[in-house]
């Protein structure tokens, strides 16, 4: 079970840190040891870290901050809340599946909601931080179902509806996505280069870091004459085999650490 032994490359990195960035956590009841796994991260790496960014889906769906009280929610916002005490600096993007996170959840856990792409100057290092799913522009289904469900105006109408009545509808979309996924290429549903090429240009950033596509990796690109290097995070499972899960870590001396779900270093750039 990850988290059961401190070792010395894990105090190193606890040491080191400056941020972390994890996505793509997909928490909710039914998966107990993913669930602890992340607890485990929280109280094990992030609580030691200068600052951590979620990069969006950290739950597999959220339908509304009323949704708060639900007493597993309230455990995930109380535990964010602990590292944020302690002196954390918590950020936040919402995901396809957290979008609606707002304000009074980001109240509750003590974290900063950030608007995508947000740049940030870390270690030395210029990044581009986004979800990764507005780059998948050859999905063009999910990008116009995207832009339906961003518009503010479709968030309200949806957000009055009783919260019971919201998790129906999500439960009738997250089957009909599951079931449009088995008939798209994997190549549609990952990002796309020009996208990202488009982005890093328009952030003037080398770096970028992102979810959502589940195929964790590094990647280079070149852009206008530069070599920029676009971190992808992984996706977490810890209740099938194999399990999955990891982050990414920032030290103070600019260099990037990639970490397994058990906190083991498995890349260093």
């Amino acid at each position: 079970m990850p988290g059961s032994i401190v070792n010395a490359q894990e105090k190193e990195a606890q040491s080191q840190a400056v941020a972390l960035f994890v996505s793509d956590v997909h928490l909710q009841p039914s998966l107990s040891r993913t669930t602890q796994a992340f607890l485990d991260f929280l109280h094990r790496h992030a609580s030691h870290a200068q600052q951590l960014y979620v990069l969006g889906d950290l739950f597999e769906y959220w339908a509304g901050d009323d949704d708060i009280v639900t007493p597993y929610n309230q455990r995930i916002a109380d535990a964010l809340k602990s590292i944020s005490d302690a002196g954390v600096k918590l950020f936040w993007i919402g995901g396809n599946r957290d979008f609606l996170v707002g304000e009074d959840f980001a109240r509750a856990a003590g974290m900063t909601l950030l608007a995508e792409p947000y740049v940030a100057d870390i270690a030395g290092h210029r990044i581009t931080l986004v979800h990764g799913d507005a780059q998948c522009t050859d999905d063009h289904g999910y990008m116009a179902f995207r832009a339906q469900v961003r518009q503010p105006e479709w968030q309200r109408n949806f957000l009055i509806l009783p919260l019971a009545q919201r998790k129906e509808i999500i439960d009738r979309m997250r089957s009909g996505s599951r079931e449009a996924q088995r008939e798209k290429s994997y190549e549609i549903m990952d990002v796309n280069p020009e996208a990202i090429a488009s982005l890093f240009e328009a952030t003037d950033a080398t770096t970028m870091i992102h979810g959502h596509t589940h195929r964790p990796g590094a990647h280079e690109h070149q852009v206008n004459g530069r070599t920029c290097i676009r971190h992808v995070l992984p996706d977490w499972d810890c209740d099938h085999q194999p399990m999955r899960g990891g982050w990414i870590a920032i030290d103070a001396d600019g260099r990037f650490k990639r970490f397994n779900v058990d906190g083991m270093v498995v890349r260093q750039d």
